[in-house]
């Protein structure tokens, strides 16, 4: 027999109706409900894990647990308690004398019912302490000690060899103590936002 295209067009046609049918049919038989989550939608977590810029790394993934239910007409969508994973976007860390702190986290996937779900989200990254002001102290103390104690040992000339000396001991101490990594600890909560909809089954 030979089949022409309009033959293919129906197998297909009908293939798709059987699949579609027994989707539904099985959608009705768990009672679930599929419910879309719209673009913006906050889901709040916290870290089940500690995250710092100085040890995490750009593709890293971290797990979090859902802290407040997601609700929409009175459904509740995803559960607190919920099982997430988040990936680490940006973190970069620290200098000791310049250069600001960032991490940046995404969720990639919510657990709800058993069935992982991906999600995209968007979250404002944060960013580390600055250095500058903190560094000028240091040095600026530095030499302004080093100057009392030159003066206090040798008068003006004491003064004028204490004061760079003093400098010199402040740029140390900000440059072994200006490190200012992000440090994230477990449960820190968390929120972010769905970047696009996503549709989730809930049962009924």
């Amino acid at each position: 027999m030979h089949l022409t295209k309009r033959h293919y067009l129906r197998i297909g046609g009908a293939i798709l109706l059987t699949a579609a049918s027994t989707l539904s049919a099985a959608t009705l038989r768990d009672g679930s409900d599929p419910v879309m989550l719209p673009e913006h939608t906050a889901i709040h977590v916290t870290l089940d894990q500690a995250l710092a810029t100085n040890q995490s790394r750009p593709g890293d993934h971290f797990d979090a647990t859902v802290s407040e239910p997601v609700v929409v007409n009175g459904k509740t969508v995803i559960p607190q308690g919920a099982h997430a994973e988040g990936l680490v976007v940006d973190a970069r860390q620290s200098g000791r004398l310049m250069g600001r702190a960032r991490l940046k986290l995404a969720l990639q996937t919510v657990d709800v019912n058993g069935q992982n779900y991906d999600v995209r989200t968007i979250s404002n990254p944060r960013i580390g302490r600055d250095h500058k002001k903190r560094n000028w102290e240091w040095i600026g103390g530095g030499a302004a000690g080093g100057a009392v104690i030159g003066a206090l040992a040798g008068g003006g000339t004491g003064a004028l060899i204490g004061g760079p000396v003093g400098a010199g001991a402040g740029a140390t101490v900000a440059l072994v103590t200006g490190k200012k990594d992000i440090k994230l600890r477990a449960e820190t909560p968390l929120k972010f936002e769905l970047a696009e909809p996503v549709t989730i089954n809930v049962k009924g």
